[in-house]
């Protein structure tokens, strides 16, 4: 999960992309890093921290051009540091600059093909290096000489959906031509279009969510298709291509669950409003669970959880309450490298009122369990804070596979639903009782809020990989790779040859 922004206008966006960055921060919280062109040169800085942290007006005035991109990034399994951090840039051809959201699942494939057919050499351990340059291959091979056309960008486009697997939301500036924007055949990752029709002419702004958009006073035009591409060229026209052969909309069901803000709507749903389509049927299965009378007090677990737990209250005719208070200064405790610093940040991050527990039976509402280490102290939170019996609920169902399309959940052992039943689980987080919400329920609320929505990518819940190339063997490869990295660099001909010794890292 990271967050992309691309623009293109008549006026200096070093601003722009800085705000819209701003706006995307809940996507990631570990780099950031801005790349603008200007007279086909580009600027660039990038480095870790908050948006807010990382940039000063020293590096905000070196950011001189009309068109630029944007990138934020969460820690995932591997290496942190600022040679990971977006955009990337290669010098050839024209020059190009991309910003990633997602992950390639074919990653080793592509670094071999690059190396050994491509002659391209791949300097870091990020997947998003290894797409710019198979784009950049691509691009070179679709140019005439000098002179590339948008028909060849498409075609470039076109390529990289044959030779690319997983998910994949990018952005990228090709100097002297324009800005880039694809989505991967899948719709995995979420990527949108928006315009500002001002006094200084159209600007454009592509960005991962909506908000970002309206946030900056953009209008929505609508959201990139699945294996579609849209370049916007030198003279600010717009042009539109599908580039792929079968392209189908599989949107991610946990950006509706946890990843997107909910004042974002995503593929044609508010994530707003299939919370609280969520929560509803969360009360439903509750009601068959819980005797009624048994619950005092519905509370959420903030921030995700709440529309869920105000609808589920209003449904099970319970009083919602207001528990926890949340540090706003604390980083989301899903995203941070590290068990131990999860679990020591969680009581940084959360206070309980004592009042609204005590002697009271209360059913805590969370947007999902993934490891289960921020639940169990919750929980004891609420005990601490003298609560009679704790329920504890999930508006997600139970996560039993990995994600290997850009969310940091890469090993079935760290998940603590996989192979335990419910109320082994239950007993882990040393609560009274758990629901979690079902699979269809969870699809059918994100598909009640838009019809069209038919498909989803929901593999950590069902263990269905809609790319069709991840097999239990490559689930293997994924955990030894975190377990022990140097075993994995043994197995990766090109990783050994060229005597890089980190793991590799997704974005």
């Amino acid at each position: 999960m990271c967050g992309i922004v691309g623009v293109v206008s008549n006026n200096p966006v070093n601003q722009l992309l800085y705000d819209a960055l701003l706006l995307l921060q809940h996507r990631g919280q570990d780099a950031a890093g801005i790349a603008t062109n200007h007279s086909s040169m580009f600027s660039m800085y990038k480095a870790n921290g908050l948006v807010r942290d990382v940039f000063r007006t020293r590096n905000m005035r070196s950011l001189q051009g009309n068109t630029g991109i944007g990138h934020c990034r969460y820690p995932t399994a591997g290496s942190s540091s600022e040679e990971e951090a977006q955009p990337f840039y290669v010098n050839a051809p024209f020059g190009i600059t991309l910003a990633h959201n997602g992950n390639l699942t074919n990653q080793a494939a592509l670094k071999e093909e690059l190396f050994r057919n491509d002659r391209r050499h791949i300097n870091t351990d990020s997947d998003s290096e290894v797409l710019l340059n198979v784009l950049a291959h691509e691009i070179q091979e679709a140019a005439d000489g000098y002179n590339l056309s948008t028909d060849a960008v498409f075609k470039a486009v076109s390529a990289v959906h044959r030779r690319v697997r997983g998910a994949y939301a990018v952005v990228a500036q090709i100097a002297g031509h324009g800005m880039l924007a694809f989505r991967d055949p899948f719709g995995i990752r979420p990527l949108c279009l928006g315009v500002n029709e001002g006094e200084h002419g159209v600007e454009y702004l592509v960005a991962s969510e909506s908000v970002a958009l309206e946030g900056l006073g953009f209008r929505f035009v609508r959201d990139i298709a699945p294996g579609e591409a849209i370049f916007i060229d030198n003279d600010s026209k717009l042009h539109e291509r599908q580039c792929a052969e079968n392209p189908s909309l599989n949107p991610c069901a946990f950006e509706f669950v946890y990843l997107a803000r909910p004042d974002s709507v995503i593929d044609g749903a508010s994530v707003y409003a299939t919370r609280l389509r969520m929560g509803e049927y969360l009360a439903d299965k509750i009601r068959k669970e819980i005797p009624e009378g048994e619950i005092d007090v519905v509370m959420p677990i903030p921030d995700s959880s709440r529309p869920a737990a105000i609808q589920l209250a209003l449904k099970l005719g319970v009083e919602y309450r207001e528990g926890f208070i949340k540090n706003r200064y604390i980083g989301r405790t899903f995203i941070m490298p590290g068990q131990g610093m999860r679990k020591k940040s969680v009581r940084q991050k959360l206070n309980a009122i004592a009042a609204e527990f005590k002697d009271k039976n209360v059913l805590l509402v969370d947007d999902s369990i993934v490891r289960g280490t921020t639940s169990r102290e919750i929980v004891q939170m609420a005990r601490d804070a003298g609560a009679r019996k704790v329920f504890f609920a999930s508006a997600a169902p139970p996560v039993l596979y990995p994600n290997v399309y850009g969310i940091d959940m890469p090993t079935r052992d760290e998940l603590i639903a996989h192979g335990r039943t419910v109320e082994e689980v239950c007993k882990e987080i040393t609560a009274d009782r758990l629901v979690y919400q079902d699979v269809d329920a969870l699809k059918r609320a994100i598909s009640d809020v838009n019809p069209a929505l038919k498909n989803f990518e929901a593999s950590c819940f069902d263990g269905v990989y809609v790319t069709g190339d991840v097999t239990p063997e490559y689930l293997d490869r994924q955990e030894t790779a975190r377990h022990n990295p140097k075993k994995n660099q043994v197995e990766d001909p090109v990783r050994t040859q060229l005597n890089l010794n980190t793991p590799a890292v997704t974005e």
